[in-house]
């Protein structure tokens, strides 16, 4: 089949979802979380044939692994998604004009969502969940990497539509080639909004290429910064949760910044990080500071300050000032998730107002940021731009509006 007509099928169903009730999408989706858990060893064995042909030690292994423990979340996540209100039909202004029309504007989908990811089968079912609860279609371009885990999970999610009598091509799989991508980016008419899901040169070239548009989700390149007043203990914890918990997702810890007046408490503050042999890139200071406490250091360099690592690597830079940590963020993150541990309140608050992120913590760690995390049931992406949704886009970030307008036969002058 030509990949027009797989987009001209999608658009087709998309029209169709809008006769769905939220009760059965609500059915569909809690049948395909069952099903999950249900053929479990089917989407672990292709998963299976995915892994060995990636190396282990590749950032994106983590990534592409499923486990029993991962299908259960994941499962779980799409529950939490049909129990969530509907986030269509939604009335977000009214109001009556002189002449007597009445204007009402209420949430609607998109139509047909495109999403671009690598090798992340989970995205399969999360972006999938999040579509048919907020009435899209959804037109799925996986990676290489991932492609018989995702072929496996759009088999299962159709075949339980199909089981329910809905149809089941209001989820498409593209063939993982770059063909096929450049195909679904210039799908216009047919495709309403695309999102990148992945790494710096994945998004920047569907920004830069596509003529459908683009929902940007940016890279994470993630900065905490550990201020003079904060507390060690705290900053202990969150500092190991957030680089450590998952190394290979975008809101982990890149780069920590430390405050000049706390570089007699940097071995302790970073020294739990060792337990999991994380590679530090240390500035000068912080070097001579950690040579011969912490076993696994090595020289920044100027890259090591726009890195997002997916590893089990940091950068590490102590600063003089407040405003130099800031300056350091401004110059490197990436818009996605910061960080600042800090008992002063007013420093935390101005952090909160200067620094230009989608999401912005105190005394919290980074690893917070993620769409079930959030209660937003699950997420299509974290969005970094400015124009239109930003940070985790769960429901509500996937329906647009229109205007309904009712009147009594006026005519316009």
């Amino acid at each position: 089949m030509q990949l027009k007509e797989v987009f001209e099928q999608v658009k087709a169903a998309s029209r169709g979802l809008s006769q769905f009730t939220d009760e059965q999408r609500n059915r569909a989706l809690l049948a395909v979380a069952d099903d999950i858990i249900v053929h479990e060893d089917e989407l672990l064995a292709a998963n299976a044939e995915d892994l060995v042909r990636m190396d282990p030690s590749n950032p994106l292994y983590d990534r592409l692994r499923l486990t029993p423990e991962r299908l259960e979340a994941i499962a779980a996540d799409m529950r939490k998604v049909a129990s969530l209100p509907s986030p269509l039909g939604r009335e977000t202004n009214r109001r009556t004009l002189p002449n007597g029309l009445r204007l009402r504007r209420v949430s609607v989908p998109f139509g047909v969502v495109g999403v671009v990811y690598e090798a992340r089968p989970n995205v399969t079912f999360d972006v999938f969940a999040l579509c048919l609860k907020s009435g899209n279609a959804c037109v799925l371009k996986g990676g290489r990497d991932a492609s018989s885990s995702n072929e496996r999970a759009v088999e299962l999610i159709q075949t339980t539509l199909t089981r329910l009598g809905l149809n089941p091509t209001v989820v498409a799989l593209l063939p993982a080639t770059h063909e096929a991508t450049a195909e679904m980016l210039s799908a216009v008419g047919y495709i309403d909004v695309c999102i990148p899901r992945g790494g710096r040169r994945l998004i920047d070239f569907v920004r830069d290429t596509a003529r459908v548009p683009v929902i940007e989700t940016g890279a994470g390149v993630v900065n905490t910064y550990f201020d003079e007043e904060a507390d060690l203990e705290m900053g202990k914890a969150i500092i190991k949760n957030a680089k450590t918990r998952r190394v290979s997702v975008c809101n982990a810890l890149d780069c920590l910044l430390v405050h000049r007046g706390r570089l007699d408490d940097l071995a302790d503050l970073v020294g739990q990080l060792a337990e999991q042999n994380v590679i530090i890139y240390a500035d000068e200071r912080a070097y001579v500071a950690l040579e011969n406490k912490y076993p696994y250091l090595e020289h920044a360099t100027e890259e090591s300050y726009g890195t997002e690592f997916m590893d089990y690597k940091m950068a590490l830079k102590i600063v003089d000032t407040f405003d130099e940590a800031l300056d350091h963020i401004a110059r490197y993150g990436s818009g996605h998730s910061e960080c600042i541990i800090t008992d002063n309140s007013a420093f935390a608050r101005e952090f909160q107002a200067c620094v230009d992120a989608a999401c912005v913590y105190w005394n919290a760690p980074t690893s917070f940021t993620d769409g079930a995390q959030f209660g937003l049931g699950a997420e299509i992406g974290i969005s970094t731009q400015k124009l239109g949704p930003r940070g985790p886009m769960g429901l509500e970030e996937l329906t647009t509006y229109k205007w309904l307008i009712d009147g009594e036969g006026q005519v316009r002058a």
